[in-house]
C-alpha cells in the first residue's frame, strides 16, 4: 500500500513539476513585407520602420495549409508584398535550479498579396 502512495505522490509531484515549469502565451500581430526568401531557420520577410528604416522580420514556421496556396519554398514570390498575420507564441521554460528560459517561435496563420 504505501508503494502505490508514493508512486501516485511521485507521479502528481512530476505532473505539477511539469506544468508549473513551462508557460506558453500566444499573441496575434499583422505585419506588412516584401517576402525575401525561405532560409534554413525561417521565411524573411523585409519591412520598413517608422524611420524609413528596413529590417528583416523572420518567421520560424508556416501553417501548412497556406503552403498549398503560397509556394514559399520557390524563388517565384520572392519581391512580392504581402499583408502577414502571425502568431508569437512565448514559451517559458524553467530548469531544475529554478532559471527561466523564454523561446519564441514566429508563425505565419495568414497571407495576402497586396
Amino acid at each position: 500500500m504505501k508503494t502505490k502512495t508514493i508512486t501516485m505522490v511521485g507521479f502528481l509531484m512530476i505532473c505539477f513539476f511539469s506544468l508549473s515549469s513551462m508557460l506558453t502565451v500566444n499573441t496575434t500581430e499583422i505585419f506588412e513585407g516584401i517576402y525575401d526568401g525561405k532560409e534554413d531557420y525561417g521565411y524573411n520577410f523585409i519591412g520598413i520602420d517608422e524611420d524609413e528604416e528596413e529590417y528583416t522580420m523572420t518567421f520560424q514556421e508556416v501553417d501548412k495549409s497556406l503552403l498549398k496556396s503560397f509556394d514559399l519554398q520557390s524563388e517565384d514570390l520572392v519581391g512580392t508584398k504581402f499583408m502577414v498575420t502571425y502568431t508569437i507564441t512565448t514559451e517559458t521554460l524553467k530548469d531544475e535550479d529554478g532559471y527561466e528560459d523564454e523561446i519564441e517561435t514566429y508563425t505565419i496563420v495568414a497571407l495576402k498579396k497586396l
